[in-house]
């Protein structure tokens, strides 16, 4: 049992230093799981790997990741939060420079796996020490700081990636958390405070086996899934078998046990429950989101990565007021409910106006929806997160954020997955239906067809030649406006499935001056 006198919380220079080492911690490990993406291409080239194999880079450190976070607070009550936070940093750190300095594919796949380990350490205790930093009456201050870092890192991480493979090299990527890993650990040795009346936990072997093959088994189909044209796939199929088995056994494991590496329990609670629910459902709006927009621009209407990258800043940094805004009302005893709601409408609204872009969109058309994105996400996030910790202290509140935080990763992940296969099935759909327009009934396409041959035809191209480089622009015209199509579909599809989440939002339970230590009496 937790000790029973009253906790003492950080005061001064102490608190802040404490605090703004937790976030950039946090920041760090969240920029290092999207900063990788826009290289692939370059890394790939220089250790000679193929595009399926230069995938696994990304899939090492996701799958690490997962599997990690939910265990982190059991982790950091058997070594103490001060030891685990740093080593967590350390192991970062270390493994950062090791992936830099990799010339060959399979060391920078090991290394990405080992970095993921340690950041997923870093992630879900940073949160915990940032909101043990408040009292509960203040808490939703942690919130809000944590809530900046879980929005700037993943938005930040490509066009910084970007920006560092065009400049510098790959390399860099990772070079560039050393300092600032070397500045975090001896800040986090010095300022990091263990946490009081918490004993070492028995450790539950089986419930820590089940989990890591069941948690990344399913991390794996859902990484691998649309490369490998999923259960068509032996490989996703016995992956996915393995996850239901797995996880399975771990939940009753974990209920039947008296010390369990991951205290299922608290979710007896109706109202930490549905936040953890809505946490999976923030992770694939969030993600999903973040992962169509660049495609979309990039191969739809030819923008370069760092353009995609720079243009989402301003809708990030925007995200600051949204905070703000949304703290304001939480604090002032507006229905949580009624703040969500909102945040999913101007979400929708966001998704619904990006359906109707054009070949002639350009940034100007996107920055008002980004703007609308950036304060409605946010005003999803922070009541969410409040609801999934409500009222948790000490080795409690480390398990509430482990899973949690395990919950938006899967979500971000499940995202992706839908958001590949809704296109890839769009494009055909919508490929079938339009090449169906192209024929010598069809008078616009054959205008259009001469008109090309014309054009080629006065380039000094024979009528054989011209014809042929006519039809081939012709297909090139077509697979844009497919792209096109496809995408305004997926945006769609997107704010249709939002309306799945009214239901579970009015499910929330809330009072009026409710006491957060009420909300969870139910819990233990």
């Amino acid at each position: 049992m937790e000790a029973l006198s009253t906790p003492k919380y950080p005061v001064g220079a102490q608190k802040w230093i404490l605090i703004i080492t937790a976030i950039s911690c946090a920041i760090l490990e969240l920029i290092d799981s999207t900063i990788v993406n826009v290289s692939l291409r370059e890394i790939s080239g220089n250790i000679g790997a193929t595009t399926t194999e230069i995938s696994w880079v990304i899939t090492a450190y996701s799958i690490a990741n997962v599997i990690v976070i939910p265990l982190s607070g059991m982790l950091s009550n058997l070594f103490g939060r001060k030891t685990y936070f740093t080593a967590s940093v350390a192991v970062f750190t270390i493994s950062s420079l090791l992936c830099g300095l990799s010339t060959n594919l399979w060391f920078l796949v090991l290394w990405r796996f080992v970095q993921g380990l340690g950041g997923g350490g870093l992630l879900s205790t940073a949160q915990s020490i940032i909101m043990d930093a408040f009292p509960p009456e203040k808490r939703m201050t942690g919130i809000t700081i944590f809530g900046l870092g879980i929005i700037l890192g993943p938005s930040f991480g490509p066009v910084l990636g970007g920006y560092i493979t065009d400049h510098l090299s790959w390399h860099w990527i990772f070079f560039l958390n050393i300092p600032i890993g070397i500045t975090a650990s001896l800040l986090s040795w010095r300022f990091v405070p263990d946490l009081e009346g918490v004993e070492k936990p028995l450790i539950d072997w089986w419930g820590i086996l089940f989990l890591v093959i069941g948690i990344g088994s399913l991390q794996y189909v859902l990484e691998e899934g649309t490369a490998k044209d999923w259960f068509e796939s032996a490989d996703i199929t016995r992956f996915f078998i393995a996850a239901i088995i797995f996880l399975v056994a771990f939940v009753i494991r974990e209920l039947s046990i008296d010390h369990p590496a991951v205290n299922l329990r608290l979710y007896r609670n109706f109202n930490l429950a549905m936040g953890s629910l809505m946490n999976l459902v923030v992770g694939i709006i969030n993600i999903g989101t973040l992962f169509v927009f660049p495609l979309f621009t990039q191969i739809a209407l030819g923008w370069t990565a760092t353009q995609t990258g720079a243009f989402m800043i301003p809708g990030t940094m925007v995200a600051i007021v949204g905070m703000v805004l949304a703290k304001k009302l939480l604090e002032a005893g507006v229905n949580p409910k009624v703040v969500i709601l909102s945040g999913l409408s101007l979400t929708m609204l966001f998704l619904v106006i990006m359906s109707y872009s054009s070949p002639d969109s350009s940034a100007s058309n996107f920055f008002w929806p980004f703007i609308i994105r950036g304060i409605g996400t946010v005003m999803m996030i922070m009541p969410v997160m409040d609801l999934a910790v409500a009222g948790l202290t000490g080795k409690t509140l480390a398990q509430a954020v482990g899973l949690s935080n395990m919950l938006r990763q899967l979500g971000g992940a499940i995202g992706v997955a839908l958001m590949n296969i809704y296109i890839n099935h769009e494009n055909a759909f919508v490929r079938g239906n339009m090449t169906g327009n192209i024929s010598e009934f069809n008078s616009e396409s054959t205008d259009r067809l001469a008109a090309f041959i014309q054009l080629f035809i006065n380039q000094g191209y024979d009528t054989y030649e011209a014809t042929g480089a006519a039809y081939r622009l012709l297909d090139n015209s077509l697979t844009k406006q497919q792209l096109l199509v496809s995408y305004n579909h997926g945006f769609l599809f997107v704010a249709y499935t939002l309306l799945i989440c009214v239901p579970v939002i009015l499910m929330i339970r809330y009072k009026k001056g409710q006491k957060k230590k009420e909300v969870i009496a139910d819990a233990h």
